[in-house]
């Protein structure tokens, strides 16, 4: 399959097998196949992700603000394999539930302090 990456990929929301949100696909990484051709093999997905793909002093300030909320430095984005991507349109479609991938820290305090706290938030995919 041929994608544009920075078109198809780039902040779609990732959604996993049950439709719940996961997060938003920040950034990509390659490897090289058999013969030597690059191919998609990783997306990832949180503030460190993102940060680096923003680079300079607002990458950076993205960062040290996420890096608040969780006590492992550095902190590492959420990596998904991209063979667990079952389809691409608006967003990005993963064959797996969110609990298979683990979440990322700043994810899951925001979930816990915030998200959860919003009246009817429970119903609403997340």
């Amino acid at each position: 399959m041929r994608i544009q990456v920075g078109r198809e990929l780039l902040d779609r929301q990732l959604v996993d097998a049950d439709g719940r949100l996961v997060g938003k696909v920040d950034d990509v990484e390659f490897a090289l196949d058999a013969d030597g051709v690059p191919c998609l093999r990783t997306l990832l997905s949180g503030p460190g992700a993102l940060g680096s793909r923003v680079g300079g002093r607002l990458g950076r300030m993205l960062v040290l603000t996420a890096e608040r909320f969780v006590t492992d430095r550095p902190m590492a984005p959420l990596r998904i394999p991209y063979a667990l991507v079952t389809r691409v349109d608006s967003a990005v479609w993963l064959r797996v539930r969110a609990e298979e991938l683990g979440i990322s820290p700043v994810e899951e305090w925001l979930r816990r302090n915030l998200i959860d706290r919003i009246p009817g938030a429970g119903r609403a995919g997340g």
